[in-house]
């Protein structure tokens, strides 16, 4: 393909293909999910159609394959609002927005799990779940009728997501054209953020050691949390992530590296939970 693609006429993704996309994101958006990229594969296998059509180019397109196949993982209730949102903004500005694409993904992805996880894995099951099987044990069917009646709404507003998002990613490009940069710098520093501040939750590890000398005892957790609370979390995150950044390492290798040496630094009581 000698095509150039920098093409990117307002017209070229129609309502079809929205419309398309968006089935394949509500059918597909956890296929082949993984721990090592988690919901990858079925962004990339949305988003195919319309890499096809933004990319005549071959080299692009490629490209933007290997991008899509990258770590993404967030609720798939709300995730096609940031589906629609890319595709709106590879749509205006094409392989150029490639870092924008990346950046978009990478701050939203988790807020998004956030407030998709909260709302329909946790408040709308509690409430109308209670009430539904309430009824139901009551011997009344509209029980069932209503739990039915609750998850096809939340499929209809599901549907209603990547038309938004597309929407108003349209808008976003629109209105801030030549700020692209400061918007993907957002987006990361905003990934970031969340990243950083999730650490110290999710990753539990503490140093058990005592030093005695005569009637004095000292902790080496306390004196660590008295440098900087988490301080071993942290030095583990960012030790991993190095590590990543190694011609040889991977995912994989690094998950099984960090089982055998916390197993011997937990044998020898160096680290603990």
């Amino acid at each position: 393909m000698t095509m150039e693609s920098t093409k990117t006429n307002k017209e070229l993704i129609t309502k079809k293909d929205i419309f398309r996309t968006n089935w394949r994101w509500l059918w597909s958006s956890q296929i082949c999910w993984n721990y090592e990229r988690m919901m990858s594969t079925g962004y990339l296998y949305t988003m195919l159609p319309i890499l096809k059509k933004i990319y005549p180019n071959e080299a692009d397109f490629i490209d933007m394959m290997s991008i899509h196949n990258q770590f993404f993982n967030t609720n798939a209730y709300v995730g096609g609002f940031i589906v629609g949102m890319d595709i709106s903004i590879e749509e205006k500005d094409g392989i150029k927005a490639k870092d924008a694409v990346v950046g978009l993904k990478s701050g939203l992805m988790g807020p998004f799990a956030g407030v998709g996880d909260t709302i329909f894995g946790v408040i709308l099951p509690t409430i109308f779940g209670s009430i539904g099987s309430y009824m139901g044990l009551k011997g009344n069917p509209l029980g069932a009728m209503l739990w039915l009646a609750v998850n096809f709404m939340v499929l209809v507003l599901r549907f209603s997501f990547m038309p938004l998002g597309y929407s108003q990613g349209t808008k976003l490009i629109t209105s801030a054209e030549n700020k692209l940069s400061k918007i993907t710098d957002a987006a990361i520093l905003l990934g970031v953020t969340v990243v950083g501040g999730l650490i110290p939750n999710v990753i539990t590890v503490k140093m058990p050691l005592v030093f005695k000398m005569g009637k004095v005892t000292l902790k080496a957790q306390s004196v660590l949390n008295q440098i900087m609370p988490s301080l071993i979390p942290i030095i583990l995150v960012v030790l991993g992530y190095w590590l990543l950044g190694k011609k040889k390492m991977n995912s994989t290798r690094l998950i099984i590296l960090t089982m055998v040496v916390g197993i011997i630094l937990g044998g020898f009581g160096i680290l603990s939970k």
